[in-house]
């Protein structure tokens, strides 16, 4: 008879719990974040037409070592994807085939097709522009022209067959731009899922307390201002150090491209789509951790110095966004 108390009174607690439902503040802080951010998009833009050959073939070109000049570097050398890989190599800048490095940290390719531009100065306009810059690349993979490129496939049987079966209808099978689409083709499968879209998607528990205190500091902060949009950022260029000065100015940005004076220090904005998974961080590489990473930016860009609680809210918050098929 006491047992079957006890059983009752479990029942009775737990029934009670879950009618609960979530409280007033979580609803609003949902409906916060669905008003600065929203959910990642199920499929990227231009995949409408990608074939399951098409991406396949991309898949295999993305880990191809031969695609550098000694057969040393892939896409993936930098851009590491395979089992909890981050699309990063989790160094300051990476070394190319010739062992030197180069001058940026390699950003993520998870979710890269959803950008408003690739690279951090912008210059490539989507995936399959991008994928064509580091195979000619001298200080990456080295190898000295598309010619080149096109010539070291066509003597590889497996590359002869599998663009054969990618592009059925183009008379010239095997080319630079085809090699490009594929890479492309392949890395718009690249979508990740987190938490904080089950969060916005109605599951209440999907974040936990400190994780919704985080979302709450993050928003408040004014980190918004530029790490909003379903990738929080991604989608515009800012001046980094907007009001104090970041003390590595020799990297001059988006000027380089642009040559326009008011793009002196412009970057695109970093997604934090798996930010915590992809350290060091900025474009030079030279901030070791999240913490300091935060920290920096809300001085720099905001003029606003954390509390440690406040950093560390912010981090539990940003953890949060890691790809539930990558994270520890």
């Amino acid at each position: 008879m006491e047992r079957n108390k006890l059983i009752a009174m479990a029942v009775f607690f737990l029934v009670a719990v879950v009618s609960c439902g979530p409280s007033e503040k979580t609803k609003l802080l949902v409906e916060d974040a669905k008003r600065n951010f929203g959910t990642i998009p199920a499929k990227m833009p231009g995949s409408s037409n990608d074939t399951p050959e098409l991406i396949a073939l991309g898949e295999k070109l993305y880990f191809e070592k031969r695609l550098s000049v000694n057969d040393s570097q892939a896409c993936s050398s930098c851009h590491n994807v395979s089992g909890k890989g981050a699309g990063v190599d989790n160094l300051p800048t990476s070394p190319g085939a010739h062992g030197k490095n180069g001058d940026r940290n390699s950003p993520t390719s998870l979710n890269a097709g959803f950008h408003v531009a690739q690279f951090w100065d912008g210059r490539a306009a989507d995936l399959k522009a991008q994928a064509k810059g580091p195979i000619l690349n001298p200080v990456e993979m080295a190898m000295p022209s598309e010619a080149a490129v096109e010539k070291k496939l066509s003597e590889i049987p497996e590359y002869v067959e599998l663009f054969a079966k990618a592009f059925p209808k183009e008379e010239r099978k095997i080319t630079y731009d085809n090699l490009a689409a594929a890479i492309a083709a392949f890395e718009r499968t690249l979508i990740t899922k987190d938490r904080f879209d089950e969060f916005q998607n109605g599951n209440y528990r999907a974040l936990n307390s400190d994780e919704q205190k985080g979302l709450e500091t993050f928003i408040s902060t004014g980190c918004i201002q530029c790490h909003n949009g379903p990738l929080l950022g991604g989608n515009s260029f800012r001046k980094l150090g907007q009001v104090h000065p970041y003390e590595n100015t020799t990297d001059k940005g988006r000027h380089s491209v642009t040559k326009n004076q008011a793009d002196l220090y412009v970057f695109k904005v970093p997604s934090l789509r798996n930010v915590a998974l992809t350290a060091p961080y900025f474009h030079d590489g030279k901030v070791a951790t999240l913490q300091d990473a935060v920290k920096k930016m809300a001085h720099i860009q905001l003029g606003k110095e954390l509390s440690v609680q406040e950093i560390d809210s912010i981090v539990h918050f940003l953890k949060a966004l890691s790809d539930k098929n990558r994270s520890n």
